[in-house]
C-alpha cells in the first residue's frame, strides 16, 4: 500500500571539479505485505536507484564521478481519498485535454540549475607547506 507520494529536488555538488547541478525525483513510500517500508524513486518517468547512494547519484556531467546527493527541497503529492477536494469529472473519451497526451515531458532536470561558477567555500585537503 502507497504510504506517500512527493517530489524531492536533490541537489549535487562534485567533490573533483566543484559542479552543481540538482535533479527532481519522484518518490513512492509503501508498506508491504510483511509491514516493512520501502522507498522507490523515478527520474523522468523510470525508476532508478536512490539518489542518496552512491549507486544511485547521476555522474557529474563535466568529469563523471558520482557524489550522493542531498535533499534541497520537497512537495507531498497528496494520496487519492480526501471527500472534501474538488474533484472534476474526466469527460468522455476524445473531450478530455487532448493536447496533454502530445504534450512535453517535464524532465527532472529541466529546472533552473545553481550556477557552475561559483564554488562554495571548501576545505581544503591539501597538506600546507
Amino acid at each position: 500500500m502507497i504510504t506517500e507520494l512527493a517530489v524531492e529536488r536533490v541537489g549535487f555538488t562534485c567533490g573533483s571539479c566543484w559542479h552543481r547541478w540538482s535533479v527532481d525525483y519522484d518518490v513512492q513510500r509503501y508498506r508491504d505485505a510483511l509491514d516493512a517500508e520501502w522507498e522507490v524513486f523515478y527520474r523522468d518517468n523510470a525508476a532508478v536507484s536512490s539518489p542518496y547512494t552512491l549507486q544511485g547519484a547521476p555522474p557529474c556531467e563535466h568529469c563523471g564521478r558520482r557524489w550522493v546527493g542531498r535533499l534541497v527541497a520537497r512537495r507531498p503529492v497528496p494520496l487519492p481519498g480526501d471527500a472534501e477536494a474538488p474533484r472534476s469529472r474526466v469527460p468522455a473519451e476524445g473531450a478530455d485535454r487532448p493536447e496533454r497526451h502530445d504534450a512535453p515531458m517535464l524532465h527532472a532536470a529541466g529546472h533552473p540549475q545553481p550556477s557552475s561558477g561559483t564554488r562554495a567555500a571548501q576545505p581544503s585537503t591539501k597538506p600546507s607547506g
